[in-house]
């Protein structure tokens, strides 16, 4: 019997840590997990809020941050079905939004929410917000003079503008904070704050600025002062091991502070620590399981691509903590092990070879990959939309 997501929550406050890293699957509740730690620092029923959100709301911007999929879902479109002219992305009032853009508005910060997004997106791709800030339209800019407005956004972009809005807050957040002298603070209302709790920002960004945001991100939470503390929950293998490197998580010889989220067959959920070199090992991950998957597609399965394979059941076997990589293999598992260990063991003699995969051998290779990615899922996190 594992816990529920209101004790994981509890035993990462208990761990009073500044920055706990957590990778879980697509499906294990990584959402629900920041809902649930929120309610732990902010409870509903303190500011009376029954299933108002206003109240609730209130009270936990001053003592937690946080971006997961309701934060994007205070963002919404205004299509205009009737005339199909003016696609506005309009957000949701309530106490919290309120709060954030006139904080922005007033400390100046529209124009830096504009630069991140442009990074991140387009940089000809022109965000405009209202005087009331209470929505926002899109311009494409062509440098010649000439524009193209009322543009609606792709699913990534707009993840894209809503983060660059969190980012540019969290940002304020850190340097107004660390200002040690609160009377010299440019605002006061970041005093209380004691949690930022991050859910797998800007999935849809690729590889280079997914890099790129986690290296901006750890570089931001190691400038913060002591007293703010960070929550990270990742899918994506990428995200996670450059936040680990960069963070450079470690203490006495293990990995501290890092976790998997799992969720198990009877609803109930496991927070296991990480140790080991396993941490630094996902985007390998990929590198391998792309380079089979062009293979068995190409039909040109070789020799090597068996080393490829045993490689990629290491890797998880170290990191989902089995002790031998054969441990993850199907049924029969000691025929499929000697089929391996055949095409990966090193000759001892220079002239001695093993002969080229058969089709029924190279059928073997997409077998067990199939095998890994549908029995350890966390392989799939492309496909699959928020946890």
């Amino acid at each position: 019997m594992g816990k529920t997501l209101t004790q994981i929550a509890q035993q990462l406050k208990n761990a009073n840590r500044k920055v706990q890293l957590i990778y879980a699957f697509n499906g294990s509740g990584k959402t629900r997990l920041s809902r649930e730690f929120k309610e732990l620092i902010a409870p509903k029923s303190d500011a009376g809020g029954g299933d108002d959100e206003a109240g609730p709301l209130e009270l936990s911007r001053d003592k937690i941050l946080y971006f997961n999929a309701f934060t994007e879902d205070l963002f919404y479109w205004d299509n205009d079905l009737t005339l199909d002219a003016e696609h506005r992305l309009k957000i949701q009032p309530n106490s919290f939004t309120d709060w954030l853009l006139t904080l922005l508005k007033d400390l100046g910060q529209d124009g830096n929410i504009v630069s991140y997004f442009q990074h991140y997106a387009n940089d000809k791709l022109t965000p405009h917000f209202s005087e009331d800030f209470a929505e926002v339209t899109f311009s494409l800019e062509r440098g010649d003079d000439e524009n193209i407005g009322n543009l609606k956004l792709s699913k990534g972009e707009e993840s894209c503008f809503v983060w660059s809005v969190f980012y540019t807050l969290l940002e304020q957040v850190v340097s107004t904070r660390n200002v040690a002298e609160p009377d010299n603070r440019e605002t006061r209302q970041f005093d209380r704050l004691e949690y930022v709790f991050i859910d797998d920002p800007v999935s849809s960004l690729d590889d280079n600025h997914l890099f790129e945001l986690a290296v901006n991100l750890a570089g931001l939470i190691k400038s913060s002062e002591p007293g703010l503390r960070f929550l990270i929950t990742t899918h994506s293998p990428l995200f996670y091991n450059v936040l680990h490197n960069e963070l450079d998580m470690k203490a006495n010889g293990k990995k501290e502070g890092c976790y998997l989220l799992e969720r198990l067959e009877d609803g109930t959920f496991n927070l296991n620590t990480k140790y080991g070199d396993s941490n630094r090992s996902f985007s390998y991950h990929l590198h391998l399981k792309k380079a089979l998957e062009h293979a068995i597609a190409a039909d040109d399965v070789q020799r090597y691509h068996f080393t490829l394979l045993r490689n990629l059941y290491e890797k998880t076997a170290s990191f989902l903590g089995y002790q031998r990589w054969s441990e993850l293999l199907p049924d029969d598992r000691q025929a499929y092990f000697n089929r391996i260990m055949q095409y990966t063991s090193h000759s001892t003699l220079a002239g001695e070879s093993v002969a080229e995969p058969s089709p029924p051998e190279k059928q073997t290779v997409r077998f067990l990959l199939d095998h890994l990615t549908q029995k350890y899922g966390y392989l799939q996190q492309q496909d699959i939309s928020h946890g």
